[in-house]
């Protein structure tokens, strides 16, 4: 495990981190003493439990000016963490072409942008730093009825290891995806509750469900200053995609 205050005072922001996931990610984070600046799309309540210990904003990540208000609260960023997101989920298949469209908005092209801009500002700086995006285990493995959601986080995934390869030779400046599995927070919460996917735990797949802390503490590793990995995808989750 990496020291404990290797983060204290370093600016790091969490593009959607007020969510189940991001909860624990800036917990944690904040525990080891960085300063971060935490963004929320629409669920203000949500975010309102954060206002007294790090910056909160409101950004929208489809929105350049958002997003270019989001990196400037950290003027000497160290750290992105891209959790936001959205399920696109739809039942009426006349729907389809909307939710694409929505997933494709949310789940890629804002995280993406906002991952190439924090890139620029960083490497303009000169200093190091590490981009950990939020994929899925949709996006590394076929299941079945996931094509709105996972075809756009498979694009973030190799949009990721592009944007890592590119930035190779800048002072250990880091990009890399972490893809959780089936996780008792955020997205996948309430289909746990309705018993979804027990089976995989009948079946022996997976030994127990994910927690928020587990993939925190894979961020964690990923923001470490003196880590040595990038342009790599890793995988929180219990080996279900195997």
């Amino acid at each position: 495990m990496p020291p404990a205050d290797t983060l204290a005072g370093r600016e790091i922001v969490l593009a959607g981190g007020a969510g189940g996931i991001g909860s624990a990610v800036a917990a944690l984070l904040l525990s080891q003493g960085a300063r971060l600046v935490i963004s929320y799309r629409a669920n203000r309540d949500r975010a309102a439990r954060w206002q007294d210990t790090a910056t909160v904003i409101q950004a929208d990540l489809s929105s350049a000016e958002d997003r270019a208000r989001l990196l400037h609260a950290a003027p000497h960023l160290f750290g992105l963490v891209v959790l936001a997101g959205d399920p696109a989920r739809f039942s009426d298949p006349a729907r389809t072409a909307d939710a694409m469209q929505l997933s494709h908005t949310a789940n890629y092209l804002g995280p993406i942008l906002l991952a190439r801009e924090a890139a620029a500002r960083m490497q303009a700086a000169g200093t190091p730093g590490a981009i950990v995006l939020m994929s899925t285990m949709q996006a590394n493995a076929l299941f079945p009825g996931s094509t709105v959601y996972a075809a756009q986080k498979a694009a973030l995934q190799h949009a990721a290891l592009l944007l890592a390869k590119e930035l190779r030779g800048a002072p250990n400046l880091r990009v890399n995806v972490v893809s959780p599995g089936i996780t008792a927070a955020g997205m996948a919460e309430a289909s746990i509750a309705a018993g979804k996917y027990d089976r995989f735990i009948k079946e022996g797949v997976i030994p127990r469900f994910g927690r928020a802390h587990d993939v925190a503490r894979a961020v964690r590793f990923l923001l470490e200053p003196d880590n040595y990995i990038t342009g790599q995808i890793l995988c929180v989750d219990g080996g279900i995609t195997l």
